[in-house]
C-alpha cells in the first residue's frame, strides 16, 4: 500500500458481518477500527441507566447535553468514553439490544453523534495508523460519503439471526432493519456507488478477501 491515508466504510444490517470484517481489515491494513454500533449501543445503556425513555424529546436532549465523550485506543479499536468509562458487556443485553434501534432513530441523538464520529479520522492520523475503517449504518451514505471505499454487506434475515444466536444473543433482526430503514434520519440503505456483497453463504474470510483485493487493486493502480 501506498503512504497515504485512506478511508473504508462497511454498512450493513444487524449481524451482517460489519464488525468482524472491519476488525480485520484493521489488522491487514494497519486500520484504526471505529465500530458505530458499539457507540450507539453505549449511548443508549446510558440513557437506560439514567431512565431516559426513547419518547422523551426534552430528556434525551438534557441529557445528551451533559455526556462528555471521549475516545480510548485498545489494539486497533477507537472506543467510546462516557465520562472516563468505557461501556462493558452491558451494550449487549437484551435490553439494549430491543431498545438501541428506537434511540438511533432520535434526529437530535444521531446529530450530535455524527462530529464525534467523523473525529475518529482525527483520533486516527494523531495515533499514526494507515487509515481508518468504521463501520455501521450510515457510514458510506452519511458520516463519510466520500470515504476511499465504500462497501454494504447484507445476508439473509433468518442466517443473521442464526449468527447473533451462535454468539449467545437473541436479536431481532429483522424488527431492527425495519426500523433502521424506515427512520426519517440516515436510514439504513446501500450508498450509491458502494460495493454490495451478500455475505449469506460466504465465510468470513472469503468476505474479508474480497474487500481486501478491492482495496489492494485500486492501490496498486493509483
Amino acid at each position: 500500500m501506498s503512504s497515504d491515508f485512506f478511508i473504508v466504510a462497511i454498512d450493513g444490517g444487524a449481524a451482517a458481518g460489519k464488525s468482524s470484517t472491519a476488525r480485520a481489515l484493521a489488522e491487514r491494513f494497519n486500520l484504526m477500527h471505529a465500530d458505530t454500533g458499539s457507540y450507539f449501543r453505549a449511548v443508549t445503556a446510558e440513557m437506560l441507566r439514567l431512565g431516559v425513555p426513547p419518547g422523551d424529546s426534552p430528556a434525551i436532549r438534557s441529557a445528551l447535553g451533559a455526556l462528555t465523550l471521549g475516545t480510548r485506543i485498545t489494539g486497533r479499536s477507537a472506543e467510546m468514553e462516557i465520562g472516563g468509562r468505557v461501556a462493558g458487556r452491558e451494550i449487549r443485553s437484551a435490553e439494549v439490544n430491543s431498545a438501541v434501534s428506537h434511540f438511533a432513530a432520535i434526529p437530535e441523538l444521531r446529530a450530535a453523534l455524527l462530529a464525534y464520529e467523523r473525529g475518529q479520522e482525527a483520533v486516527a492520523r494523531a495515533r499514526g495508523f494507515r487509515g481508518l475503517v468504521m463501520d455501521g449504518r450510515d457510514i458510506g451514505s452519511v458520516i463519510f460519503p466520500n470515504a476511499d471505499f465504500r462497501f454494504f454487506l447484507h445476508a439473509d434475515p433468518a442466517e443473521r439471526t442464526r449468527r447473533r444466536a451462535k454468539e449467545g444473543q437473541n436479536d431481532a433482526v429483522a424488527e431492527r432493519d425495519r426500523i433502521d430503514s424506515s427512520r426519517s434520519t440516515a436510514p439504513l440503505s446501500c450508498p450509491d456507488g458502494a460495493i454490495s456483497i451478500d455475505s449469506t453463504h460466504l465465510t468470513l474470510d472469503q468476505v474479508i478477501d474480497r474487500m481486501a483485493e478491492s482495496i489492494s487493486a485500486r492501490d496498486a493502480s493509483a
